[in-house]
């Protein structure tokens, strides 16, 4: 089993760690900072807790003025890159929100994030004061660095996973709009991946305003066409018609579903099901087909959980097989309850059949 990502905060990195800083800053106290961050609690600290402890210990024996704080962290941050040493935009979330620190703030947001990830820490930016960080965003988003590009769309998605939930976004995402504009042909893929997500996460509260985007974008180039599939995946796991369409997946008449078998009709939690079906089809088109699980909840009720099978052409007088086996083995993501489940075949937004088992 692999180690948790918060196992990479161990002594030996604190200290490790702690030289760095001292050789930029001679009175920094390793002992007094290792033993901060460590108190009696760490081992129960999960990873965003953990990078908050440091962040918080760093500002004890740092210079107490936060512009002398950070110009030691600016005379270190270049030998600390990577996921580790996200505690860094986290110490301007946590010292400098102070309206007098703007610029600078905005500064080492803007050089932090191009060796670990700013996202989370601009978001308590943005609640404060979302007319000028959004400005912030727009000129972010045409850094020459594609992690500062990145971020002027990761840090506005208004449901950031880890992160603060942005309500004002999630109410009104238009502010958002004319960074993603901005970003709609950018060539890097790191950049195109977080416009299709905070796209995604508009999707689940403005269908409407995306479908309406991914018409107007869709067909015109390759990297946006990539954006909107990716941006709509929640609506096409949803069958929209609409969305459906637009890529193509439409005709679900002429394909004939045939030899549905699905085994057992009971298992017990931890076990697996198998199912099976032939599809078929009188003429030559273009195919998506998913399996749907009726999830019973630990309150009785049910959720759906939709799982892609294959996105495929079929010609005309075609047949294709397919076979799966479903787990449910309990998961940290996920944890199974007795009662009855259904299991669905999905074609192109059109439930083909279902069955019905027990899970004991």
């Amino acid at each position: 089993m692999a180690e948790p990502l918060k196992a990479m905060y161990n002594k030996e990195f604190l200290y490790q760690f702690g030289r760095k800083v001292r050789e930029a800053y001679g009175a920094f106290d390793i002992e007094g900072f290792v033993a901060a961050v460590l108190g009696n609690d760490w081992d129960v600290l999960e990873l965003k807790a953990r990078i908050r402890r440091i962040s918080v210990s760093l500002g004890k024996y740092l210079p107490q003025k936060y512009e002398e704080a950070l110009n030691v962290l600016f005379k270190i941050d270049e030998e600390c890159t990577g996921f580790p040493y996200l505690f860094f935009p986290d110490f301007v979330e946590v010292y400098g929100q102070n309206q007098e620190h703007w610029e600078l703030s905005m500064k080492a947001l803007e050089r932090f994030t191009q060796r670990s990830s700013a996202e989370f820490a601009v978001r308590p930016f943005l609640i404060r004061d979302p007319e000028r960080m959004m400005r912030q965003m727009n000129t972010w988003a045409q850094h020459p660095n594609e992690h500062v590009r990145r971020l002027a769309s990761e840090g506005c998605r208004p449901s950031l996973p880890w992160g603060q939930a942005l309500t004002q976004f999630k109410e009104d995402p238009a502010p958002i709009l004319p960074v993603l504009e901005q970003l709609k042909m950018d060539s890097s893929l790191y950049v195109r991946k977080s416009v299709a997500n905070n796209l995604n996460d508009i999707s689940k509260t403005h269908p409407e305003l995306v479908i309406q985007i991914a018409l107007d974008w869709y067909g015109k180039h390759e990297y946006t066409d990539w954006i909107v599939k990716h941006a709509c995946r929640t609506l096409l796991k949803k069958g929209d018609r609409r969305v459906l369409s637009i890529f193509g997946y439409k005709d679900d008449e002429s394909i004939q579903f045939l030899h549905f078998t699905c085994s057992p009709d009971s298992i017990s939690i931890g076990e697996e099901i198998s199912f099976s079906f032939q599809v078929k089809s009188e003429k030559h088109t273009k195919i998506r087909i998913e399996y749907a699980i009726d999830y019973v909840k630990s309150k009785g009720h049910r959720s759906k959980k939709v799982f892609q099978i294959t996105e495929t052409e079929i010609k005309s007088g075609e047949t294709k097989a397919y076979s799966r086996k479903h787990s449910f083995k309990d998961l940290t993501t996920r944890k199974h309850y007795e009662g009855v489940h259904s299991l669905s075949i999905i074609m192109n937004g059109a439930v083909k059949n279902s069955f019905d088992f027990m899970v004991k």
